[in-house]
């Protein structure tokens, strides 16, 4: 009876053929006229022989029990819905029945072949009956379910399809029954006929949303009172309602959450100004732009979507039902990650209270993070981080309570309670791995710092460290994870805070913190890991002492190697200086002479306490003087001294010490080198050793009551004499300079050898070179020769013997040949007012460094300022001269000047002030400057172009589009000359100009990108497919995209060009040409 069923199903769906169709009927016209015709086939194909006669026995009875037929309805559509539905209703009835027979009385398996597969259910349905059936579904819902929901409710016909607005055209609602009745009806019955498992299937996988949107408005939407009050027209009952949301609950509760949560967001509709009206209002926009859902379904939705969001692994259901799909690493990827987890970070308006509602999201939040399916895990973990931070910034109370504590928990539990609790494990391996990792993800991997992650952070502080020591022992996975979350923290950190408690207290200087409660120990983990364990405890007390001064040492070794890993920062030399500080106060306090004690009338606590306090200190000294000790050994200079304010504070330290002697009147050899040392740094950075700013000079106005104090104090006039000129010269910032310094400076540069590193860490010539005294400001006993003032375009003043001075032009009065004036000369008009005088004085200039003039070569510091100066002048003729002389220096010297145009282009800090950001047009001439000297480079592209390629692609993302064009620019310039060198770059640049072309919304940037494509194919030529194998298709396919898409026409243009070098390039490569040669072969 199934077959027969099946059969009366494909006659009531059996298609139209073109040729009984009359030419110029209407779409609407024919689907009545094949409905009517259908229907006619099925009652003449019913009334058939006896085979079919179970079948319509069981028709009949399926008539008797239901209500709902209305068999004088003038609407032809509605008459084909319910014949539709009642073999439905057969259909699921009669494959119950054989269901339960099926499980009565089951088919015993064949002894003799065991291998057999077991039999089918009766309930299973073939590949045609499927498809047969799919269909009948299709026409009950299109025909009896989606024409009677209200506008806005659910996607409407006219939005699918063309032949939806057919169908609507078709469909009689002034008819009895009331189009809300039908729609009960067509709902109960698909309900009803899905709770067979075998029908369930093409039911729910196709028309959920459908069947969800009609018990939504069935159950949920309000009452209009208007009407005409007819019979046919009264709304459902009370009962009625209370069963469609007892539908829509157990629909909602067994159906996969991630598709329930998908349609409720399709049902939720789109934005107010997505739509305008009616659900019609879209259409025109090809069925992408969803329409606006009335109020009352949206409040339903948000209050069903919240529901799911709160169910147990609801988080995790919210997040599948956004992301499945969407592939990774994409742009509209980590779009939608951020949007999910700002949507989980917020608490709905329908939750009951704040608290309740994060108490249940956090700790699925923090699941995500441990999820191991590769697909997936790095869209979960990538949510799971945004929205752990978007939480602590927005929520904090809540975020400490329900997600921070229950995340360090096993860190915390290492360092609280006692070892009173002898388990074995107190805190368990996999614990620790996973708080150690989700750390990393959200800290480092997410990094957004806040006042309260830092501060949450910080308790476990010493707890991490002692892992990440513990790690240092042994071979761990934990290593990497731990030393980059103590570096995350320490860099983002207060210095203050960082330096005065928390690196103290790591190294033990503020007393022992292991971070470990009493009585445990980190102990290797089975995979890899650690875990807390007991400590056996040690009889000898020699063992005890021991194990605890090699555990001190150990941890303050660890410490130093994470502040050797931190090599862009200033907290280790800063740490450094504050060492060196507590050291001159520990050196004040050993000097002081200890009063007498009157012992005796003391009770036995109080020269106890008196005892232990003065061991105390010594133990403190003792410490402080390892912890400098191992930090001098295992840190370079060029780490703790990066700066000259570190390099002032490590002089105040010295002369603070050597102070402290003299008050004491005391001379020893060390203190007297100590003296000696600071005072020929002091006289060495003054010298002109390095560039000093003001700042610079600020910073050593600590050095002045010290450099008063030896003035005045010390016994030798020679010291006094030099302490007092240095004060001097600090005092006025350079303006007077005594003999003595320079001299003083150079004799320290030959005595101190060792203390050079320290002073020439700026990369600076010391002072006893040529370069370094032309620098400084000359000692002349003679007036200066007087030039007129005048101010440059850029604004800023500038004097002819000022700009002398500061590179070091020898004045004119002096002896010297006839070229040198003449090069003097030259260097004095690129500096007058009158433009043509400056430009031909430029181009000469250019011209003596391309001849190779050997005046010129030596000088090319000089130049090099002189021509980045001219850059900012607003007439042409001048800047496009300091163009061409920079891009022939470039060319001259490339080492030194690529890297200092670099410097100019990446950070736009100018000659005369490095503080003051260079304006966009000028970083825009020093592009033109790389570009030209890339053109220049020839062969030597692949040498010396590798730091050009990591400054172009870092500019690709600058604010300004006209930057990013020209990096683009100058990108393609050089790569057509790298060749084979390109090689290792091409994931990065296909990367990188794919997102620009398809993301950036500047044309002139797309342009940029799809010319540099072009200049790319062109270069590589022959050698396209061998260089740009992995990315061809990449670049292929951004191509045709641009072809297709982009609504600039020059970019389209561009990539027809490209493509066109594409298409030579790979015409060459697979038919290369014939060449006919003789080749003449000796055999054996």
């Amino acid at each position: 009876m199934t077959t027969a069923l099946i059969k009366s199903l494909s006659i009531l769906t059996k298609p139209i053929r073109e040729a009984q169709l009359s030419h110029g009927q209407s779409t609407q016209t024919a689907l009545v006229w094949a409905l009517q015709r259908n229907l006619s086939e099925l009652r003449q194909h019913m009334s058939g022989g006896e085979e079919l006669e179970e079948a319509r026995q069981l028709l009949e009875d399926v008539r008797r029990d239901i209500t709902w037929i209305c068999s004088d309805t003038d609407d032809l559509t509605w008459s084909f819905v319910q014949e539709c539905l009642l073999l439905l209703i057969c259909l699921a009835r009669h494959l119950n029945r054989l269901l339960e027979a099926f499980h009565q009385n089951p088919t015993a398996p064949n002894p003799a072949t065991p291998e057999a597969a077991p039999p089918l259910p009766p309930d299973v349905l073939s590949v045609a009956q499927q498809k047969t059936l799919g269909t009948v579904l299709q026409f009950v819902v299109t025909l009896g379910l989606c024409p009677y929901l209200a506008p806005g409710v659910g996607v409407a016909l006219g939005l699918r399809s063309a032949f939806g607005a057919a169908v609507e055209g078709a469909v009689q609602q002034d008819v009895a029954p009331a189009g809300e009745r039908r729609l009960l009806i067509t709902t109960n019955v698909l309900l009803e006929v899905s709770a067979l498992s075998s029908l369930a299937t093409p039911v729910f996988t196709r028309h959920l949303g459908d069947i969800m949107a009609a018990l939504c408005q069935l159950a949920y939407r309000p009452q209009h009172p208007e009407g005409d009050g007819t019979k046919s027209n009264k709304g459902l009952t009370v009962e009625e309602h209370k069963s469609c949301k007892e539908a829509l609950n157990n629909l909602l509760g067994k159906v996969y959450q991630p598709i329930v949560i998908k349609e409720l967001l399709v049902l939720q509709g789109g934005p107010k100004q997505a739509s305008s009206g009616s659900r019609g209002g879209c259409a025109g926009g090809g069925g992408k732009v969803l329409t606006q859902a009335p109020p009352w379904l949206r409040r339903l939705c948000g209050q069903l979507l919240s529901d799911r969001l709160m169910q147990p692994q609801g988080v995790q259901a919210v997040v599948r039902a956004i992301l499945e799909g969407t592939g990774a690493g994409g742009d509209s990827d980590w779009r939608k990650c951020d949007a999910v987890a700002k949507i989980l970070a917020a608490c709905p308006q329908q939750s009951l209270s704040a608290e309740s509602y994060y108490s249940q999201v956090c700790p699925q939040v923090l699941e995500l993070l441990h999820f191991k399916d590769k697909l997936t895990a790095q869209q979960f973990q990538r949510v799971a981080t945004r929205a752990a931070l978007i939480l602590v910034k927005d929520r904090p109370e809540f975020a400490q309570r329900f997600l921070l504590f229950p995340l360090l928990s096993p860190l915390h539990r290492c360092a609280e309670g006692t070892g009173d609790d002898l388990s074995q494990d107190a805190v368990e391996e996999w614990e620790l791995t996973r708080c150690i990792e989700d750390v990393y993800k959200i800290c480092v991997v997410g990094n957004s710092p806040s006042e309260v992650l830092l501060k949450a952070l910080a308790d476990v502080i010493s707890t991490l460290f002692s892992v990440f020591c513990f790690t240092k022992q042994n071979v761990s996975h934990l290593r990497t994870p731990c030393q980059e979350i103590l570096i995350w923290f320490l860099s983002h950190s207060e210095h203050s805070v960082a330096l005065s408690s928390l690196l103290k207290r790591l190294c033990g200087l503020l007393g022992e913190v292991s971070g470990v409660r009493h009585g445990f120990q980190f102990s290797p983990g089975s995979e890899g890991g650690a875990r807390l364990t007991v400590r056996e405890p040690i009889s000898d007390e020699d063992d005890a002492l021991y194990e605890k001064v090699h555990r001190e040492q150990w941890r303050v070794q660890c410490l130093v190697q994470l502040l050797g890993e931190m090599k862009d920062s200033d907290l280790p030399g800063e740490f450094f200086l504050l060492l060196l500080q507590d050291l001159a106060a520990v050196a004040a306090e050993r000097e002081e002479v200890e009063q007498e004690v009157d012992t005796s009338s003391m009770t036995l606590l109080e020269l106890e306490q008196h005892l232990l306090g003065r061991v105390s200190g010594h133990g403190q000294r003792l410490a402080l003087l390892q912890v400098l000790a191992i930090i001098c050994e295992g840190l370079p200079y060029t780490l703790l001294l990066r700066k000259p304010t570190q390099v002032v504070g490590f002089i105040v330290s010295m002369l603070q010490r050597a102070c402290v002697s003299l008050e004491r009147g005391t001379d020893s050899p060390v203190e007297s080198q100590t003296l000696s040392m600071g005072m020929g740094l002091v006289a060495t950075l003054l010298s002109g050793a390095a560039e000093l700013t003001a700042d610079d000079y600020s910073s050593m106005g600590e050095l002045l009551p010290h450099l008063d104090q030896i003035s005045q104090k010390h016994p030798e006039p020679v010291i006094q004499e030099l302490a007092s000129d240095l004060r001097a010269t600090i005092a006025t910032h350079g303006a007077y300079r005594p003999k003595p310094v320079p001299k003083t400076a150079t004799q320290h540069s030959t005595a101190h050898s060792p203390a050079q590193p320290a002073v020439h860490s700026s990369k600076t010539p010391p002072a006893s070179t040529p370069s370094s005294r032309g620098l400084s400001r000359p000692q002349v006993s003679s007036p200066p020769i007087s030039h007129p003032k005048h101010t440059t375009e850029s604004g800023v003043t500038l004097e002819v013997k000022d700009f002398q001075t500061a590179v070091g032009i020898p004045d004119c009065g002096n002896s010297e040949p006839s070229s040198s004036k003449a090069f003097s000369e030259w260097l004095l008009e690129a500096c007058d007012p009158d433009i043509p005088i400056r430009a031909v004085a430029l181009r000469s200039l250019t011209r003596s460094v391309r001849d190779r003039d050997k005046e010129a070569l030596q000088n090319k510091d000089k130049l090099l300022t002189l021509f980045l100066e001219n850059l900012e002048h607003e007439d042409s003729f001048v800047y496009l001269s300091a163009i061409q002389g920079l891009a022939v220096l470039a060319d001259s010297f490339p080492e030194q000047i690529l890297q200092r145009l670099l410097g100019e282009y990446q950070t736009g800090a100018t000659v005369g002030s490095p503080k003051r950001e260079r304006s966009l047009e000028t970083r825009l001439k020093v592009g033109e400057v790389l570009m030209r000297a890339s053109r220049a480079m020839g062969d030597l592209a692949p040498h010396y172009g590798r730091p050009l390629i990591g400054v172009f692609l870092s500019s690709t993302r600058d604010e300004d589009s006209s930057v990013r064009a020209s990096s683009l620019s100058n990108l393609g310039e050089l790569c057509q000359r790298l060749n084979f060198s390109l090689g290792p770059l091409t994931q990065e640049l296909s990367t990188c100009l794919t997102a620009l072309i398809k993301m950036d919304k500047e044309a002139e940037v797309r342009r940029a990108a799809v010319h540099v494509i072009a200049l790319v194919l062109r270069g590589l030529s022959d050698k396209t497919t061998q260089v740009l194998g992995d990315v061809l298709l990449e670049l292929y396919r951004a191509l045709k995209w641009v072809v297709r898409s982009d609504p600039d026409e020059v970019a389209v243009i561009h990539a027809q060009l490209a493509l066109e070098e594409l298409d030579d390039v790979m015409r060459r490569f697979i038919f290369p040409q014939q060449k006919l040669e003789k080749k003449i072969v000796v055999l054996p």
